[in-house]
């Protein structure tokens, strides 16, 4: 027999043992069904009314679960993931480091590259240094918020943060604690 939850009701309406298949109801009627045996990749999942305090993830064992990019009913996100480790030499952005914040340790700095991003793409660079931090601007236009001056390199203060919103693959708006 098949576990079902259904989310009218907001709980498990049958439980079968842990090789059963899973079925996930709305108002009676099955909306995802996972047959035994099958893996299951869910993107772009939208939450609202979660309540952490309630909210159960259970690993069953042999399998694991990774949980990202969960909204809020708003869409918005709750926590800004790091890309790792401080960067201590020289680091080009990448698409990998969307949605994160790069951290620039000593004798970090920053390059930005043309044609890598797409319009909306958003990178947070956080400088975790003594000293202040240069981004090389190799992008085709970068704007310091508030300016019309194409920008070929900024520079981050000190425990500074900048945020770096691409407009097109060859164009970005940085914002923070930037000087020209």
């Amino acid at each position: 027999m098949a576990s079902s939850i259904d989310a009218t009701s907001g709980g498990i309406v049958s439980a079968g043992n842990s090789t059963a298949a899973l079925d996930i109801k709305t108002g009676g009627t099955t909306a995802i069904s996972i047959g035994t045996g099958q893996s299951v990749t869910i993107t772009n999942l939208v939450l609202t009314d979660l309540s952490l305090a309630s909210a159960n993830i259970t690993t069953l064992t042999g399998t694991s679960a990774t949980i990202t990019n969960i909204f809020d009913g708003d869409g918005a996100v709750r926590t800004v993931p790091s890309v790792g480790a401080a960067k201590t030499a020289e680091y080009t952005l990448t698409v990998s480091d969307v949605g994160n914040y790069v951290t620039v340790g000593a004798s970090g700095a920053i390059t930005i590259v043309d044609g890598v991003f797409t319009a909306g793409d958003v990178v947070s660079i956080f400088n975790d240094t003594s000293g202040t931090v240069t981004i090389s601007c190799g992008i085709t236009t970068a704007y310091l918020a508030g300016t019309d001056t194409d920008q070929a390199s900024l520079t981050l203060a000190t425990r500074g943060i900048a945020t770096v919103l691409f407009t097109s693959a060859s164009a970005c708006v940085l914002t923070g604690n930037l000087t020209a």
